[in-house]
């Protein structure tokens, strides 16, 4: 995807397509009457029949204007009142699936009929931006087959506007839209990876190579250095597999002072969770190659921050391992004692996520961060209770919760806050351990955060449950979403004013 912004009064040569916004149903704006003009009319005509306006959305293609052989598709918005920035990305994912099925290979998108609604033009570039990247992404089949086409046919964006100011603000849009759209990519393209090929040593082996393309330094623990830490509670996981647990921490410094306290990521990496020795049902289970979308954000927000440049330090910890059943996997009724010192009784080894994320939140605390915050596909409860729409969101700072949800609010990568009262820590007691792993059936997501809270009590803390968002289930729409990337990537630019 190219992209680039130009004056509408200064615009040369017409692109493939031109798409133009239409915000009023009495009159035609400035453009529109110039292509009205190149339509003898039929443009007014179909306006004044109503055609054009009589519904929020609503597309209308023109075939081609006389001899340009340009495409015409006019976007009805209505009144300031009736938008929002949730309803534009709806409009922008229709516009972007137009695109996609017309195989067009430039347009221009002119942002003039549109100003009166009350986004930001650099909301608006930002969004269109993303639904194309959403639309074009196509998944990898493994391994590649012999004819595959290398590349995608490029498509030319030029946004027009009216003014300097406008133009300056749709560039940042265009930055920090293709940035988040590269970064939701490359956790799609992990995602959708099979767990026999993404590993715990195939992820700490890009986490290599993103650090050579997008500077930053990487480190990659190895089993024996985790056991020299004590993150017994990680280790146990990967106990039951012949693939070694690694804890990858992946620096990024664009703050002017490489002392300057990160922000930190924490996401989790389970390549494969089989559920150990409480087993899962073989149905469905093949979509828990998804379990570690939580890592794949935390690496395409990385790579969205450094590619948008962002003066700001950030760190990435990605605790990896699978869960599968072995003669020397954890077993329900095990112990285990987490790199805080606490002991886990593991009464459920399908709660897995929550074990190799507690030493790795530990481990952060030595960075000595402003916040963390885990990402991970931990509970099937916060589906029941959220659906696919919003992702879960705990804390133990109200504000570090604010943050995180108006930045999902700004991105459209939606969460919403869940209680963290200590009236469910009690679920969690243990009569042979410090606390258990599981806490019952009841408030199973929030049970999950209490869990995690025991090991960030002296942190800025925020947890974020994407199990109902991460990816799509069955049939032809299967698929990583590369959510959370765009709400991590909003935080952190909110974060460098």
């Amino acid at each position: 995807m190219k992209t680039t912004v130009s004056l509408l009064e200064v615009a040369l040569k017409p692109a493939a397509c031109h798409i133009i916004f239409l915000n009023s149903d009495k009159t035609l704006g400035s453009e529109a009457k110039g292509f009205d003009q190149k339509l003898n009319g039929s443009l007014s005509t179909l306006f004044k029949s109503g055609a054009l306006t009589n519904k929020i959305g609503r597309l209308t293609i023109i075939p081609a204007l006389g001899n340009q052989n340009t495409r015409l598709i006019l976007v009805y918005v209505g009144k300031s009142s009736n938008n929002s920035v949730a309803a534009f990305k709806k409009l922008a994912t229709s516009i972007a699936g137009k695109l996609k099925s017309s195989s067009i290979g430039s347009v221009d998108i002119s942002l003039v009929g549109i100003s009166a609604c009350g986004i930001s033009f650099e909301s608006l570039s930002r969004h269109i931006i993303e639904a194309i990247g959403d639309e074009r992404y196509r998944v990898a089949q493994q391994p590649a087959p012999a004819d595959a086409p290398s590349k995608q046919k490029l498509l030319s964006i030029r946004f027009l506007v009216n003014t300097k100011a406008q133009v300056k603000q749709t560039k940042l849009g265009c930055q920090s839209g293709q940035a988040i759209s590269n970064g939701k990519d490359l956790a799609r393209n992990l995602g959708d990876l099979p767990g026999n090929i993404c590993t715990p040593s195939y992820l700490a082996k890009q986490a290599r190579a993103l650090g050579r393309s997008h500077k930053l330094k990487v480190d990659v623990l190895s089993e024996s250095d985790m056991k020299k830490l004590g993150m017994n509670s990680l280790l146990s996981v990967s106990r039951g597999s012949r693939q070694p647990a690694k804890l990858i921490v992946m620096h990024y410094s664009g703050a002017k002072s490489k002392t300057e306290q990160p922000y930190i990521l924490v996401g989790k990496g389970l390549t494969f969770d089989a559920g150990g020795i409480s087993i899962k049902p073989s149905a469905g289970m093949d979509e828990m190659k998804y379990d570690m979308c939580g890592a794949a954000s935390v690496f395409g927000a990385l790579q969205a921050v450094s590619e948008m440049g962002l003066e700001i330090n950030v760190i990435g910890i990605v605790p990896s391992s699978e869960n599968l059943p072995d003669g020397d996997a954890n077993k329900p009724g095990d112990i285990v004692k987490s790199m805080s010192g606490q002991t886990i009784e593991i009464l459920n080894t399908d709660a897995e996520g929550r074990l190799i994320l507690c030493d790795a939140l530990t481990y952060s605390k030595r960075f000595k961060p402003k916040t963390v915050i885990d990402i991970a596909t931990l509970t099937g409860a916060v589906i029941v209770a959220l659906g696919s729409h919003a992702s879960g969101v705990m804390g133990n700072d109200q504000d570090l919760v604010n943050d995180i949800i108006n930045a999902g609010e700004t991105s459209q990568d939606r969460a919403w806050q869940l209680p963290l009262w200590d009236d469910y820590q009690k679920q969690l007691d243990s009569n042979f351990a410090d606390i258990a792993n599981i806490g019952g059936r009841a408030a199973g997501t929030i049970t999950a955060g209490c869990f995690l809270s025991r090991f960030t009590e002296d942190l800025t803390w925020a947890h974020l449950d994407i199990a109902g968002t991460a990816w799509r289930s069955g049939g032809k729409q299967k698929g990583a979403t590369g959510r959370a990337v765009p709400i991590l990537t909003q935080y952190l630019i909110d974060r460098t004013n």
